[in-house]
C-alpha cells in the first residue's frame, strides 16, 4: 500500500525529520504539509497549505481528505507555559485536527509524536507529561482505524536539516555517547520518519511506542 500522507510541523525539527524519510521513501506517493509558514522544501510529491489557525481547520478542511496516514509532528514547549494554554496548544489543537480528518479519511492511521516521560494515567507531576497522556488516551479512543502514539526523546537531527534547534548544535555531539550509554532514550530522526511510514502500512502489536520500538521499526 502506497501512502498519502498529511504531515504537521515541517518547519521544525521533528517534523521536517520525518518530512525527508517521507520524501525519500518509495513507500510515500504524496505528501501534503499543512504549517503557517513554508518549509523551503520542493519536491514532486510535496504539496503545501499555508494556514495561520490550527484551532480552525474549516476554510481548508475540505482539501484533507483522500489519505491513509496522518504524521502529526506539531508540538509546543511547555517552557514557561501555564497549563491552561499548553492544554490548548496540545490536546485541544491535536484534538480538533483529528476530528477534522477522521470523517473524511476513513481508513487513515494517525501517529501522533508525544514525547519519553509521557504519563497515560494523568498521575504525574509534570504538568506537560499529564496533557500529553490526556491527549494521546483521547486519540486512541477517538475511533481511527489505527493509531500510534510515538515517544522519542533525545534525538539526531538527518544531515541537511534546515529547521535545526539552536541548542541542538551545542549538544548534538552528545550522540554517539548516548547511543551507547542510554540507548533506550536515543535515536535518529530518520529512525522516526522511517518508524511512523512502517506502522502507517504494515501496523505494530502496541500503540504506544517507545524508543526501542522506534529504533526497532526503522531496522526492519
Amino acid at each position: 500500500m502506497k501512502l498519502r500522507v498529511i504531515l504537521t510541523g515541517a518547519t521544525g525539527m521533528v517534523g521536517e525529520g520525518v518530512l525527508l524519510e517521507c520524501l525519500n521513501s518509495p513507500e510515500v506517493e504524496q505528501v501534503l504539509s499543512l504549517s503557517r509558514k513554508p518549509s523551503g522544501r520542493q519536491h514532486p510529491k510535496l504539496r503545501e497549505i499555508l494556514h495561520a489557525d490550527f484551532h480552525n481547520l474549516s476554510p481548508i478542511q475540505d482539501q484533507l481528505a483522500g489519505y491513509n496516514a496522518c504524521f502529526f509532528c506539531l508540538g509546543a514547549s511547555s517552557v514557561g507555559m501555564k497549563e491552561a494554554e499548553y492544554r490548548r496548544l496540545t490536546y485541544d489543537l491535536t484534538l480538533h485536527f483529528a476530528h477534522i480528518l477522521l470523517p473524511r479519511n476513513p481508513d487513515l492511521t494517525f501517529c501522533f509524536v508525544s514525547g519519553a516521560g509521557t504519563d497515560g494515567t494523568l498521575k504525574s507531576g509534570q504538568m506537560w507529561a499529564r496533557v500529553k497522556g490526556e491527549t494521546e488516551n483521547a486519540l486512541l479512543q477517538l475511533g481511527f482505524a489505527h493509531a500510534y502514539m510515538f515517544r522519542p526523546a533525545f534525538m539526531r537531527a538527518t544531515p541537511g536539516q534546515k529547521h535545526v534547534k539552536g541548542y541542538y548544535h551545542l549538544i548534538g555531539w552528545l550522540y554517539p555517547v548516548l547511543r551507547t550509554v542510554a540507548p533506550k532514550y536515543v535515536s535518529k530522526l530518520s529512525e522516526l520518519g522511517e518508524a511512523m511510514i512502517r506502522v502507517a502500512q504494515r501496523g505494530y502489536s502496541r500503540s504506544v511506542l517507545e524508543v526501542p520500538d522506534i529504533v526497532k521499526l526503522a531496522k526492519e
